[in-house]
């Protein structure tokens, strides 16, 4: 199979979208598939206003047009509604090429959190872009009840994934700061509602992992707290695994790659009962998941490292990879005539 996937969020941005999409892509190519990335690297970009690690693609239609006739493909996705998949999407319904989209961001929220745009415009923006998209990916049930809610339509399930060789448990000698460790790993940005955990009253130390827009504020703000900038790799694998209890503040989030990340090091998880955390921990034994978010992490240094760990072993990104397949419209394109669409024969979904 070659697969188009056009996607605005890409290296050198570290993030959930980021991370799932290079593991799909790694994953793909191992099973013998083609994977064309179409990406802000190709094209001429600029920083996103307030947000200069996102880069916004200009001048996107000749070059699209010159992928899709050079390198005709069997199946085409777009994950990020920017402007690289805004411009996909374009040449897709003028050409009649079938394609499917995920829903990984929730961009009225947060636009409504950087702007104040009322979150009706922004759903109907996001409604609008995900019409004509033969399946909807989504991560988790509760988004998936969310968006039916919406008005949205044709929406498929995709779990995500976790590489269980890189994050797992180590010794816990990388921080030399007072216990208990408290740990924030994500985008450093108002969105992740992080001053939520920053200003937790809580025993020891509070670490946050990331870059982003409110670094430079927050650090000022709070100078108790360790702030470690963007890590990567075994040194970011470290890290988890030698935090204590694993805080998401987020209220936002359609998933939380980087709830599994923990889990799978043997770290506890402490979060609000939102999208996200209620489907990666649910009522399993794994995190405390309360409105009371010092509650939550207190209770959570409780919780058993080793059962953590055997929960996130669950995910796997050969489960998500097929997941991803299958949800795929998977067509045939010869001499520009487009047959019509078939999809991969459907599996058992599992892993959720």
């Amino acid at each position: 199979m070659r697969l188009v996937l056009v996607t605005d969020a890409w290296h050198p941005q570290v993030n959930g979208v980021v991370r799932t999409l290079s593991n799909l892509r790694d994953y793909l190519i191992g099973l013998g598939d083609e994977v064309i990335m179409v990406t802000p690297e190709l094209f001429f970009s600029l920083p996103c206003p307030t947000y200069p690690e996102i880069r916004l693609s200009l001048f996107t239609a000749r070059k699209i047009r010159k992928i899709f006739t050079d390198t005709p493909p069997d199946a085409v996705h777009i994950a990020t509604e920017g402007p690289l998949g805004i411009a996909a999407r374009r040449y897709c319904v003028k050409n009649n090429i079938p394609f499917t989209t995920a829903f990984h961001t929730r961009f009225a929220e947060y636009v409504h959190a950087r702007i104040r745009l009322p979150l009706k415009w922004g759903y109907a923006g996001l409604r609008w872009f995900h019409r004509p998209s033969r399946a909807i990916m989504v991560a988790t049930p509760s988004l998936q009840t969310d968006l039916e809610n919406r008005g949205f339509q044709h929406i498929r399930r995709w779990t995500r994934g976790i590489d269980t060789e890189l994050f797992h448990p180590r010794e816990k000698d990388a921080f030399t700061q007072e216990r208990p460790i408290f740990l924030y790993v994500g985008r450093v940005a108002v969105e992740k509602n992080i001053e939520d955990f920053l200003n937790l009253d809580l025993p020891g130390t509070k670490v946050v992992v990331g870059d982003g827009p409110q670094r430079k504020a927050l650090e000022k703000k709070y100078p108790q707290t360790a702030f470690l900038g963007m890590k990567e790799g075994e040194e970011l694998a470290e890290i988890y695994a030698a935090a204590d209890v694993f805080i998401f503040p987020s209220r936002t989030d359609t998933f939380g790659l980087v709830l599994l990340e923990a889990l799978a090091c043997g770290v506890p998880v402490a979060a609000y009962p939102v999208t996200g955390p209620l489907d990666v921990i649910g009522d399993h034994p794994v995190g405390v998941l309360d409105e009371d978010l010092k509650n939550a992490a207190i209770k959570a240094l409780d919780i058993d490292p080793a059962t953590c760990r055997d929960y996130a072993l669950g995910y796997s990104w050969a489960t998500s990879a097929n997941q991803f397949k299958n949800n795929l419209v998977v067509f045939t394109d010869t001499r520009n005539n487009l047959l019509t669409p078939k999809s991969y024969k459907k599996t058992e979904e599992v892993g959720q």
